[in-house]
């Protein structure tokens, strides 16, 4: 901090101001400068001060958190002579503030439990705890906090401890769990009835079972199972209790996974599980939702422990089907959320008879899922008294989406066909009430792709009929067959006579306001399925796309037509193309044109990015099929459009949502006609370059990919696009290296190096013979480290794309140059680059970027094994082998296996691996 240490009153001040000034400017200056004090080496002093001082709650948080947080973040701060006696006092902090407040306590215990964790030189840290305050009453509410936070700790994502420490860590709290239960079960026992350290107590031992480390034939006769399921058994046990110890049997559920090796324990926990079952039907008698919710987890839980038996060995032992009974019984209670908490198991049980495809299994299993799929139609249903169509945004909206998805993965135990005519017949033979006909439709909407649509007299009877419903009928109705008639798009294109009909129906929802969005998202559907078929009706889509805002569709719908009419358009015979796309972006033209005038004489700025969005849509989707000389019917439109969007890009240029909308537009435009839009290149290239001086907008240097990726192979092309790539990266530069320039600005990392690549894999001798190309690698390498996953992919490929230019000899003229030209630029920046991965690999990358880094460090071997090796060890020589906290980090072993590891690797996945292992070491 500037100007030095601050004055404890200074610190309560700045306290008081954050809890309780009444201007939240105050507040916010407040919060700055407590965050900076948290990050200064006063810290520590501080801290342990305010927690002496004991002056209020807020600042005994604040110290106690701040205490935390340093010892996750910045333990390496203090040298190792202080960590006993940071300890020691954390210890008499947390002795003297426990009658404070819970949340104090929590903080000094996950701070106790961080410093334990790093701290090499404490050794047997639950036993010293133990025995230094299981003897005292008024102790043990911290004691107990401190054991269940401590197992929570070992795997957290702010502590880099390393695999070497954290598998230390493990094999000393298994040994002393046994001490920890027998702690447990002796409180248990003393606090009788009282019922806040019973949750305490559950707390913990969910903790212990979640580490994974409790000795299950120790735990499978212990007294703590048996109070649990006596808690769960129980009438008249609390809702917070209650939710202790379902968490509780979960965990141990979930611990015992692997029942092959937990046998005792499985055992015991099975036959509990099952006796909650009357417990179950009380709840439901008393209508107590929260208990309802917790039996139906646990109930959940156990069939996914045992879900490989259940399938095994159905019916037999612990493939006991008794479970599933359990799961339907939840599935027929009235809320739809009881049922929807089972929905994992059910997808991972379709998951797994589907990869065993046996018939006889399934035989086993389908009324089951028959039952459930009954369920669930039953939930879907909407209130008798409800209005109006569904709502998709809801809970129950997003519940019905997620029964959707949940029957399509497990309909093939029952058979689409078979399950879609049982729907259909449940409508046709009954006259069942209207919510019960929309929910039947909803669920056949779900399947009706998945139904083969080949000669399938029931698919056109269930069609001839949903055209034919009478407007009279319910809102929802009509809306969820709208749905229906769209899913079902394969059968009308194998039966081309039901095209009229349906768009008749279709059309007549299209012009009610409720109905539009729906009707519109059927028809996109049937012209991306019926293409050809729909070509006849082209002028009836043109139609509706010319008075597009004469219905009332979202933005999506709306957008979702004009998709649906350019895949038709682009079925046309070539000569019409042309004038049918012209018509079809006449609207839009005109109504960016209207703005532009409006705007221009207003001296306002109205938003055109409806217009953007709906050209673009229309460019991506036009592509008919151009034979080699032909010109392409578009590129006369485009070139007209141009003009347009020029205007627009240079009135919005300071707005970086509108010009990202015109790079899109551009951009899909340039695909379209291809080679066909070289008259715009000059332009572009010009627009762009002079307004990304002023306005640095990520997206032109993608639409700048985009022309290298269309043009590089052109040889009058390729100088001009180096130009645009160096004027491009000079402002790029100045913006990535302000302080936190690569932090601040992952897209324009991101598009800079797809821009690079396209570069790399178009003309790859034009970059690397330029000037730019060393502050292009200079840059890559700084920013490896980056953790985004678009920004950070994208400079791993363009690094690894590079270097393979000079390992492929693709038989092209110029390999031994692109040869030449990388053993150029590895000489200068080889060691640089192989340093920074090996350290951004250890200290600053999640796990799921390693295998990009595996693909660079393959190339540079396959270049140049030898120097890789020296480059590598180098490397690994500059890593740190001990943590701040005196553990070892990495042994001389570690090191010399995974440089062998490295370097006989005979394919890349091998080296993936082998960093996948060796950067645990530093998490």
């Amino acid at each position: 901090m500037e100007g030095g240490k601050p004055t404890l009153p200074l610190v309560y001040q700045a306290v008081q101001a954050l809890y309780h000034d009444p201007d939240p400017a105050g507040k916010e200056r407040a919060s700055v400068w407590l965050g900076e004090l948290q990050r200064s080496m006063y810290a520590w002093e501080i801290s342990d001060q305010l927690l002496q001082l004991k002056q209020d709650v807020e600042s005994c948080y604040f110290a106690a958190q701040t205490m935390k947080m340093k010892i996750q973040t910045a333990f390496y701060e203090l040298p190792p002579e202080t960590h006993t006696a940071l300890r020691d006092s954390l210890l008499s902090h947390i002795q003297n503030l426990k009658d404070l407040s819970p949340i104090i306590v929590t903080q000094l215990a996950l701070a106790i439990a961080d410093l334990a964790l790093q701290m090499a030189s404490w050794k047997g840290c639950v036993h010293t705890l133990i025995e230094k305050y299981s003897n005292d009453v008024s102790s043990m509410p911290f004691l107990i906090e401190i054991l269940t936070v401590l197992p929570e700790e070992v795997h957290s994502r702010s502590l880099r401890i390393g695999a070497n420490r954290r598998t230390e860590i493990i094999e000393d709290l298994a040994y002393y769990s046994t001490t920890v239960v027998t702690l447990l079960v002796s409180c248990a026992e003393k606090s009788g009835h009282n019922e806040k350290m019973l949750i305490k107590i559950f707390r913990c031992l969910g903790s212990w079972f979640n580490l994974g480390v409790l000795d299950n034939n120790f735990m499978a006769n212990n007294q703590l199972l048996m109070i649990l399921f006596q808690v769960l058994q129980r009438d008249e046990t609390s809702t917070n209790l209650h939710e202790a110890a379902s968490d509780c049997v979960c965990s141990a559920l979930y611990a015992i996974e692997n029942v092959a090796i937990n046998m005792p324990l499985a055992m015991q926990l099975f036959q509990g599980v099952l006796t909650l079952e009357t417990a179950y039907h009380m709840a439901v008698a008393r209508e107590d939702l929260d208990k309802v919710l917790n039996y139906c987890r646990i109930f959940t839980e156990l069939c996914e422990t045992f879900l490989e038996m259940t399938v095994r060995t159905p019916g037999q032992g612990m493939g006991d089907l008794r479970t599933l009974e359990m799961l339907l019984i939840c599935a027929g209670h009235p809320q739809y959320e009881v049922v929807e908490i089972s929905f994992n198991f059910w997808y991972r049980l379709g998951e797994h008879l589907y990869k065993m495809n046996d018939p006889a299994l399934h035989r086993v299993f389908r009324p089951f899922i028959q039952r459930l799929l009954h369920s669930l139609a039953r939930h879907c249903q909407l209130d008798p008294d409800h209005e109006g169509v569904p709502e998709d945004t809801d809970d129950f909206g997003e519940f019905r989406m997620r029964v959707s998805d949940l029957v399509k993965d497990v309909i093939f135990l029952v058979g689409s066909m078979e399950c879609f005519s049982q729907l259909y017949s449940t409508l046709r033979e009954g006259n069942p009430p209207w919510e019960v006909t929309e929910a039947v439709l909803f669920i056949m909407a779900s399947i009706a792709k998945s139904v083969d649509p080949e000669n399938n007299p029931t698919l056109t009877e269930v069609l001839e009929q949903i055209v034919l419903l009478p407007e009279t009928v319910h809102l929802a109705v009509r809306y969820t067959s709208i749905e229906l008639v769209g899913e079902m798009s394969e059968v009308i294109d194998r039966n081309p006579c039901m095209l009229d009909p349906v768009l008749n129906f279709l059309m007549k929802g299209l012009r009610e306001k409720p109905l539009a969005s729906v009707a519109a998202k059927a028809i996109h559907n049937i012209c991306s399925v019926c293409r050809d078929h729909m070509a006849q009706h082209f002028q009836g889509l043109l139609d509706i796309a010319r008075s597009l805002d004469s219905f009332a569709l979202s933005t999506d719908a709306a957008v979702g037509l004009l998709k649906g009419t350019a895949l038709v358009l682009a079925r046309l015979p070539l000569e019409k193309i042309a004038e049918c796309l012209s018509d079809l972006c006449a609207v839009q033209v005109m109504a960016l044109k209207k703005l532009l005038a409006q705007d221009s004489s207003s001296g306002k700025s109205s938003d055109p990015t409806v217009w953007l969005d709906r050209l673009a849509v229309i460019f991506r989707h036009t592509n008919p099929i151009v034979e080699n000389g032909q010109t392409h019917p578009c590129q006369k439109v485009i070139q007209e459009i141009w003009p347009v969007l020029s205007e627009t890009l240079n009135a919005h240029q300071g707005d970086n949502r509108i010009v990202e909308r015109c790079c899109r537009c551009l951009r899909f435009a340039v695909r379209c006609v291809g080679k066909g839009s070289a008259s715009l290149l000059q332009p572009l290239v010009t627009q762009m370059v002079s307004v990304y001086q002023v306005y640095p907008h990520s997206c032109f240097l993608y639409l700048g990919s985009i022309l290298v990726d269309e043009y590089g192979m052109e040889e009058g092309c390729r100088q001009g696009l180096l130009d645009m790539l160096q004027a491009l990266c000079m402002p790029t530069f100045q913006l990535l290296e302000q302080p936190n320039g690569l932090r601040n600005h992952p897209d324009t990392v991101d598009d800079l190096f797809r821009l690079a690549t396209r570069f790399v894999q178009r003309s790859p001798v034009t970059l690397l013979s330029s000037n730019i190309i060393i502050h292009i690698i200079q840059c890559a390498i700084a920013a490896t480290s980056l953790d985004h996953r678009d920004a950070n992919c994208s400079v791993m490929k363009f690094i690894r794309d590079l270097i393979h230019t000079g390992v492929s000899n693709d038989h092209e003229d110029d390999f031994e140059v692109r040869k030449r030209l990388i053993g150029q630029a590895m000489e200068q920046h080889g060691l640089q680059l192989v340093t920074q991965l090996i350290n951004t690999c250890c200290f600053c990358l999640p796990p799921y970027t390693l295998p990009d880094v595996a693909e660079v460090l393959w190339e540079i071997m396959l270049f140049d094994r030898p120097t890789f090796c020296r480059w590598l060890e180098t490397a690994l020589k500059g890593l740190p082998k001990e943590t701040a906290g005196g553990a070892v980090s990495v042994t001389h072993k570690q090191l010399t296996d995974f440089h062998k590891q490295v370097t006989s690797a005979e394919e890349c996945k091998q080296v993936c691996w082998a960093i996948r292992e060796f950067t645990r070491l530093y998490r």
